[in-house]
């Protein structure tokens, strides 16, 4: 049976950075970190040092890779992880910020009682989304 994260779309396979990856891990070292998606580095975290974790996923950058097999980590597949602990014992299983997209923050009514969903505005300015209706001192709202 094809796991349902596994067979997800590409919107739900999260890319998860290494510095939430050791955040999440703390602790927790003795385990296997499974994150189905990718595994980005920071380059912004030069002086950050990345614990010694084994870490498996779908997909490491270059960066990501080497940052971790310098801590003295590994990097698995999960089809090598699969063959090492078949019934998935000592794992941690991780995911990204789903909800950290651009896009996210269109999704639903704009204009509803109490709704923080962004318009889609074509510009910024006086004439683009101020017309009536959009504002109270312009009379009846439809």
């Amino acid at each position: 049976m094809v796991h349902k994260r596994l067979n997800a779309s590409r919107v739900n396979r999260v890319p998860m950075g290494l510095a939430r990856v050791a955040r999440y891990m703390k602790g927790k070292e003795s385990q296997v970190a499974v994150i189905v998606g990718s595994v980005t580095d920071d380059i912004r975290l030069e002086g950050f040092t990345f614990p010694k974790l084994r870490v498996a996923a779908l997909r490491f950058t270059e960066g990501a890779r080497a940052r971790i097999t310098k801590a003295g980590g590994e990097c698995l597949t999960l089809d090598q992880l699969a063959l090492q602990r078949p019934r998935g014992e000592n794992t941690v299983l991780l995911r990204g910020r789903k909800n950290a997209r651009t896009a996210t923050r269109y999704f639903g009514t704009p204009g509803a009682s109490g709704s923080t969903t962004r318009p889609r505005v074509r510009s910024e300015g006086r004439k683009f989304e101020r017309a009536r209706g959009r504002r109270k001192s312009r009379g009846f709202k439809v």
